[in-house]
């Protein structure tokens, strides 16, 4: 009887699964159908692109920026919108740099300094190019690095499928190229862009600094130049190079998350962070890298507001100040929660483009991960269907390490990411905005999803 009692309660459950299933379907369908049809994303990208463009920490620009954040989520129907004040870095590029093959025939070279570098000497630097393939090759040729420009050929890995990965591998020579190399007595270092595009922009990004070592320039190639020069060291080991940059780093100055929030009608004390970093590199627009994100985040407030999508929980859109080069914005909004024993449910960022969404890499515990995936045939049926992979974007990365909280990132399709990321082409006309308003509905959906069943 008791089995027979257990059958029936077993039936009667799933026609009503069955039935909230549906409900949610034609929920983040109505959403969906908005974004498409009214969507306001792909208009806000190119006014921040086109009429502010470029927006590294401390510039005119970045202030141009936050005004504009704060002015769309009001329009978007933010029940608060305010200014979280941080310290920001402001390096300045100066003069656009000038990189060259020097002898019989001068060949200029597509180069670009790399953020938070120093300059050269006022009359740059003239000297023999050394190239190495990786750090070991470094190490092997260390004697022979005093007072040379080192040259890193480092590729791109083309066998990963998913880009980001051949990015994570490459990167390091960005990062701890200039002072790997300076403590052999080199006198600036040359990196083949982080990229695996077919074209010859030159991609910049952050290096940093070990204090044991002295500051020297650093610049990237474009990917043809890069090859070009390898070319020429072969032909004529004796290769020179003249580099001349114009950077400098003025003292820190104000800066600003800019938030808008959805107030909770249930639980308004607990948090939904969703957001992408409002700075950019200066050579761009910051289009894909990360005005996508920044509108994504904006839209999804505008569509639960449109829709009359009430969150039980509080839904806080933030656009990060200064994640480049320095990631202010994203220790200052970690440290305010901590201080004011904030309780945050769920941190999202999109920051990884405005292509077709594939799914959300995640860091949260195996049954957290597992209630996500439970809702994948109503995240699918919009290009979402990757949940397994560990991540999160760096700035909700503070929040999760500060109180635990699990985090997400969209992660769309990535092969043509690092064709324009920190590049002259991430500009407005290499956004997609059928792609840009795809991510937006599988970000809203999923954010949805927990906010009404939790984690």
């Amino acid at each position: 009887m008791k089995k027979y009692l257990l059958l029936l309660l077993g039936c009667g459950f799933v026609p009503a699964a069955n039935a909230q299933h549906n409900e949610d379907s034609i929920t983040i369908r109505k959403m969906a159908n908005e974004i498409l049809s009214n969507g306001n994303a792909y208009e806000d990208l190119r006014i921040l692109t086109k009429t502010i463009g470029g927006r590294l920490a401390g510039s005119p620009q970045m202030v141009k920026a936050e005004h504009w954040g704060f002015k769309t989520l009001e329009n978007a129907g933010a029940d608060t919108v305010y200014y979280q004040e941080c310290m920001v870095p402001h390096w300045v590029r100066g003069e656009k740099e000038v990189v060259k093959i020097v002898g019989a025939k001068s060949l200029n070279l597509n180069a670009i300094a790399l953020g938070k570098s120093v300059a050269t000497p006022a009359k740059g630097i003239t000297a023999q190019v050394i190239e190495v393939k990786d750090f070991d090759d470094l190490e092997a040729k260390k004697d022979q690095l005093k007072g040379k420009i080192v040259f890193y050929n480092y590729h791109f890995n083309p066998t990963f499928v998913k880009t980001f990965y051949s990015y994570g591998d490459a990167v390091r020579y960005r990062g701890q190229g200039p002072s790997k190399a300076a403590q052999y007595g080199a006198l600036a270092v040359i990196i083949r862009s982080m990229s695996h595009a077919t074209d010859n922009q030159p991609h910049t990004g952050s290096t940093n600094y070990d204090s044991k070592y002295p500051k020297i320039a650093a610049v990237a190639v474009g990917l043809e130049d890069a090859d070009l020069l390898s070319k020429q060291i072969a032909a004529n080991p004796g290769t020179k190079v003249f580099i001349k940059t114009n950077c400098q780093t003025l003292p820190d100055t104000i800066g600003h998350n800019v938030i808008g929030e959805l107030r909770g009608s249930v639980y308004p004390d607990e948090y939904i962070t969703v957001g992408g970093h409002l700075d950019s590199w200066d050579v761009a627009e910051g289009a894909h890298d990360d005005g996508t994100g920044c509108v994504q985040s904006i839209e999804i407030l505008r569509t639960y507001k449109k829709l009359g999508i009430q969150p039980k929980r509080t839904l806080r859109v933030v656009l990060f100040a200064n994640e480049e080069n320095g990631a202010r914005g994203a220790e200052k909004y970690a440290e305010v929660a901590k201080e004011n024993n904030e309780k945050h449910v769920f941190a999202l960022e999109s920051d990884a483009g405005g292509f077709t969404p594939r799914g959300f890499t995640l860091s949260m515990s195996t049954a957290q991960r597992n209630k996500i995936k439970s809702w994948s045939s109503l995240l699918m049926p919009y290009g979402a269907y990757d949940f397994d992979e560990e991540g999160g974007g760096v700035d909700v990365g503070f929040i999760h390490r500060a109180l635990g909280v699990p985090m997400g990132e969209l992660s769309p399709d990535s092969q043509r990411y690092f064709d324009i990321h920190h590049a002259p082409s991430d500009v407005f006309e290499n956004v997609n905005k059928r792609e840009l308003n795809l991510g937006t509905i599988t970000m809203g959906a999923l954010l949805y999803l927990i906010d009404k069943y939790g984690l």
